[in-house]
């Protein structure tokens, strides 16, 4: 199973960007699947901000969390975890039903194929504001979604009309749905912000490095080890941020649970002109703006990466040599005292066993 990738997106205007803490994240990603080897055929992943809370898998049938402040929850919610574990179970009876109508529906008999679902929702901890999200897709294309303001179902593709007329008309199970998404899916979100709010109001900041392949290569500004997500990076020419000729990527996760993303700059850089550009960091929480100057001493590319590397195994070695010389001479010195040392005593101990007494009392 691939890694979800959680794209975070900017609101921007000309030579503004705003990078806000405020709005907080509940997600979900439920996936049943068929005929995928060595894979649980049923899994759901939970989020808080992008960050893995929770885990559930038709192997292990039990709710797990992935962060030790989520068992906070318990001190108010005891049965929370099993409660959780059970709503799983259903969960997986019903999709491993859908996933065999889906595939009835495309005339499929057999094949790997998949039944995907996003769900959650989001608060603004400024404004209060909340909002409620769900999208099912099938083999990795859309296949219906929830439009909650108006509440019905979207249907995004012609299988999925029957179920859109069946949704659509399941009055009480719609009302359900809008009392998940906008009462009881913020307020989880609101207890799991505050149980971890020490961990995910933190920051960290990035490493920043300015990164080329070769000589003719777009010059990438790479950070990584960064927290939050809420993130920003561009490059500017003499102070004025650059559109057409950069590009900045999605943003990735590390293992260790932080951050990076990098940004291209595509313009050609004339000689003389390195120090009118700039790559500009700018992170959540944080005030002041990281800046990288183009700089061709800073521009790390293959061939300096692989000098770079070359010199430390010439160091190494070096070292390697220093230390085996160093040892010999320390076993050499300590041959010697050992061999002056034997003999010396060699000569003491044959006078004190011949006369049977001190040798300076004679």
């Amino acid at each position: 199973m691939a890694t979800l990738n959680l794209l975070v997106l900017f609101a921007a205007a000309v030579q503004i960007r705003s990078v806000t803490p405020a709005l907080h994240s509940l997600k979900y990603f439920r996936t049943a699947s068929s005929q995928i080897p060595n894979t649980p055929d049923f899994f759901i992943v939970g989020f808080v901000d992008d960050v893995p809370i929770s885990h559930y898998d038709s192997k292990s049938r039990k709710v797990k969390p992935k962060q030790d402040w989520m068992n906070k929850i318990t001190a108010e919610e005891p049965r929370y975890w099993e409660t959780e574990t059970q709503i799983s179970i259903n969960n997986e009876q019903v999709n491993k039903v859908n996933i065999e109508i889906v595939k009835e529906r495309f005339n499929q008999t057999g094949g790997v194929h998949m039944v995907q679902t996003m769900y959650g929702c989001e608060w603004d901890d400024e404004t209060d504001e909340v909002d409620g999200f769900r999208h099912d897709s099938y083999d990795g294309e859309a296949f219906i979604s929830l439009d909650l303001k108006e509440m019905r179902w979207i249907a995004a593709h012609p299988q999925a009309f029957v179920t859109k007329l069946k949704w659509d008309s399941d009055e009480l199970w719609n009302l359900n749905q809008k009392h998940y998404y906008t009462e009881i899916c913020p307020s989880y979100l609101k207890k799991h912000v505050t149980n971890g709010r020490d961990f995910l109001m933190r920051t960290e900041l990035p490493t920043v490095s300015l990164l080329q392949k070769t000589p003719s290569s777009p010059v990438t500004c790479h950070a990584t080890g960064f927290y939050p997500s809420a993130a920003a990076m561009f490059w500017t020419k003499d102070g004025n941020e650059l559109y057409e000729d950069a590009e900045t990527s999605e943003t990735l996760r590390n293992h260790d649970g932080t951050f990076q993303m990098t940004a291209d700059l595509k313009a050609e850089v004339a000689d003389g002109d390195e120090g009118r550009y700039d790559c500009v960091f700018q992170l959540s929480g944080v005030k002041d703006d990281i800046v990288t100057k183009l700089e061709r001493k800073n521009i790390r590319s293959n061939r300096r990466i692989q000098e770079e590397e070359e010199k430390k195994l010439m160091l190494t070695i070096a070292g390697a040599v220093l230390a085996v010389v160093f040892l010999a001479l320390v076993a050499v010195g300590i041959a010697v005292g050992v061999k002056r040392y034997r003999s010396g005593k060699g000569e003491y101990s044959q006078a004190s066993i011949s006369s049977g007494s001190d040798p300076a009392a004679e």
